[in-house]
C-alpha cells in the first residue's frame, strides 16, 4: 500500500491536431508543470490520442452518429432511444462503443483509439528517453457503470503498470484468507486522476505519484480488466 498519493494536473497541453506528436507534447508539458521521477504514472485521456491518431470521422447531418457507433461495435447488448450499450472490438462493453462527441468540432465523432495499450507504450516510450527515468502510462476515458448512477474514468490501454493486482490467497485484516479480491488499480487511478481533469477544464494530462512500486512493471495489458462473458452473470 502507498503511503502517500499525489496527482498533479499537468497545464499547457496545446489543441492536438491528426498527425501531431502527442508524446512529445505530452513529455513538454510534464517537463514544464512538474518534471517527472521514477515511479510516476502519467494519465493521458483517450481523447487526445484519438484526434493525434486520427481517429476521427465526420459525422452525416441527415442521420446521425448511429451508424458510426454500429460500425464501431461488435455486438450490440441494448438500445433505449439514441443509447446504445455495445461491446467493442477491445472488448470493451461501454456507451455508444466508445463514440464521442464531446470536445471535438461540431460535426465530428471521435472513435476509441485502435490499439490503446500501443498507444500508452508510445507515450511511456518517448517520456522514458526524453527524462531518463521508469514511468508507467495510462490512457483513460469515461465509462459509465451499470447499477450506478454517474460516470468515471477508466483505464482503456496501460503500459508499465500491472492493471489488477490480484489479492487472492492473502489475508485480511483479521487473518482470513481472501478468495476472490482482485483490485482493478488502472482504473482506481485513472479515475484519481480525473479528479483535477475535469470535463471541460482543457486539461488532458496528469501525474500521479506515490504510487505503489508493487503494482508498476510490463508486460500487462488492459484486456486484464475485461471480464469475459463465461464469467459475466448478466451477458
Amino acid at each position: 500500500m502507498t503511503a502517500g498519493l499525489r496527482v498533479v494536473p499537468v497545464p499547457g497541453l496545446p489543441e492536438v491536431r491528426p498527425g501531431d506528436d502527442l508524446a512529445g507534447m505530452v513529455a513538454a508539458a510534464c517537463e514544464a508543470a512538474i518534471g517527472l521521477r521514477d515511479g510516476d504514472v502519467v494519465v493521458v485521456t483517450q481523447k487526445v490520442v484519438s484526434k493525434a491518431e486520427g481517429r476521427l470521422v465526420d459525422i452525416d447531418p441527415e442521420i446521425g452518429h448511429r451508424p458510426i457507433v454500429e460500425a464501431e461495435s461488435v455486438r450490440i447488448l441494448r438500445r433505449r432511444g439514441d443509447l446504445i450499450i455495445a461491446e467493442t472490438e477491445h472488448g470493451f462493453v461501454c456507451a455508444n462503443a466508445g463514440v464521442d462527441l464531446s470536445n471535438v468540432e461540431a460535426g465530428q465523432a471521435a472513435l476509441l483509439p485502435e490499439d490503446p495499450d500501443r498507444s500508452a507504450r508510445r507515450i511511456r516510450d518517448a517520456l522514458t528517453h526524453r527524462f531518463g527515468v521508469e514511468v508507467a502510462v495510462i490512457v483513460s476515458d469515461t465509462f459509465g457503470r451499470p447499477w450506478r448512477r454517474g460516470v468515471t474514468d477508466v483505464a482503456i490501454g496501460v503500459a508499465g503498470l500491472r492493471p489488477v493486482i490480484d489479492l487472492r490467497g492473502t489475508a485480511d485484516a483479521f487473518g482470513r484468507e481472501l478468495q476472490v479480491t482482485e483490485v482493478a488499480v488502472a482504473d482506481e487511478l485513472a479515475a484519481a486522476a480525473e479528479l483535477v481533469m475535469g470535463k471541460s477544464t482543457g486539461i488532458a494530462v496528469a501525474v500521479l505519484r506515490g504510487v505503489d512500486p508493487a503494482w508498476l512493471g510490463d508486460g500487462s495489458v488492459v484486456d486484464d480488466l475485461v471480464r469475459r462473458p463465461d464469467e459475466d452473470l448478466f451477458r
